[in-house]
């Protein structure tokens, strides 16, 4: 199946492996290459060392394109983008919308930029700075996320810019992909229904923790960094959310110091990286230091198993996720599901 977006990057099917932190590691990412689609590596979580290993051991496992997701407010991504050029990625992803400047060095180099954006003034914004194309996430998606659904913001964005557009928020099989088509995309773009694969190094008891959720366990709250944040509905979910100041306030003292002793990072650049979060945002000093060491929350529960010290982002399409398939069975999958609906369509038309 062609599109806008299989001929930008490069891959066989229009169907994107978004940046997940702890999750979308050098085998989730190869795996969805091999299978023709456009796997996204994340690299957040990586210092710069590991973010070049991880590359190259992308490139060990596969021929095909793929992607690095960047954080653009990071006091590294120059480095992080030095690294991209001189490995040869072909696809920057971000978060947080990219400089001007950021943008140009990239493209000058030959590499796809491809920001992830959650309203229409972004994406004409960094259309206008020369992105080659946006992921547009709905409220349905997983992490930080907005009020505005897919199936409102998506037709919106498509009739806003000019270069293609990839919807994200909602998507988990081949209707998704037809219906995402039908609203002026050019592909789609899923994060929960690649974690929930068996080529993802999540572990299974987390894995069998979201197979076993329905819509409604999926949930947005502040409570975590200040910010909505789409998640299941979790044991320290239901703690932040009841507690007091002080013993929230406790909690993300803990829980940034384990952070801290992970990453490397200073007090004060743990605070400084929190406060830019904020986004205007009025945050207790709790939600500022959860803001700073989210990334421990994370990886509590995507690396080390433990759903009832973490935070576990998803989309609400896991309350309708039953499976876990391998990379290449998804990805066939979905484009076989996707022709049988625009067959089905033609029939009915004629």
């Amino acid at each position: 199946m062609e599109t806008a977006l299989t001929r930008l990057v490069g891959v066989r099917h229009p169907i994107v492996q978004t940046g997940m932190g702890w999750v979308a590691g050098p085998r989730l990412v190869s795996a969805t290459a091999n299978a023709g689609a456009l796997g996204i590596l994340a690299s957040a979580t990586m210092t710069t060392d590991r973010l070049r290993d991880a590359v190259r051991e992308v490139k060990s496992r596969t021929h095909a394109p793929f992607g690095v997701n960047l954080r653009a407010d990071a006091a590294d991504a120059g480095d992080r983008v030095r690294i991209m050029i001189e490995e040869g990625v072909r696809v920057a992803s971000f978060a947080l919308a990219p400089s001007a400047e950021l943008i140009a060095e990239l493209k000058e180099a030959g590499v796809v930029v491809i920001p992830s954006i959650g309203a229409r003034r972004h994406a004409e914004k960094v259309a206008a700075w020369g992105a080659d194309a946006v992921i547009v996430q709905g409220g349905e998606g997983g992490g930080h996320t907005g009020e505005v659904a897919t199936t409102v913001l998506l037709p919106q964005v498509v009739d806003a810019v000019d270069i293609p557009v990839v919807a994200a928020g909602g998507f988990f099989d081949g209707r998704g992909l037809v219906a995402a088509l039908a609203y002026g995309a050019a592909g789609v773009a899923m994060g929960t229904r690649f974690l929930l694969t068996s080529d993802s190094t999540v572990p299974d008891a987390v894995k069998a923790a979201y197979l076993a959720a329905t819509v409604k366990d999926v949930t947005v709250t502040r409570a975590v960094d200040g910010l909505p944040h789409r998640m299941l509905r979790t044991e320290l979910v239901e703690t932040l959310e009841h507690s007091g100041r002080t013993r929230t306030l406790f909690q993300a003292i803990r829980r940034a110091a384990g952070f801290r002793r992970l990453s490397g990072l200073t007090w004060r650049r743990m605070i400084r990286d929190g406060l830019a979060m904020k986004h205007g945002k009025e945050l207790t000093w709790s939600q500022v230091l959860l803001a700073a060491n989210t990334p421990m929350l994370l990886k509590a529960s995507m690396v080390d198993g433990r759903t009832d010290l973490g935070v576990m982002a998803s989309g609400q399409v896991a309350g309708v996720i039953d499976d876990l398939p391998s990379c290449a069975e998804l990805v066939a999958r979905v484009m076989k599901e996707a022709d049988e609906v625009l067959w089905a369509l033609v029939r009915s038309d004629s």
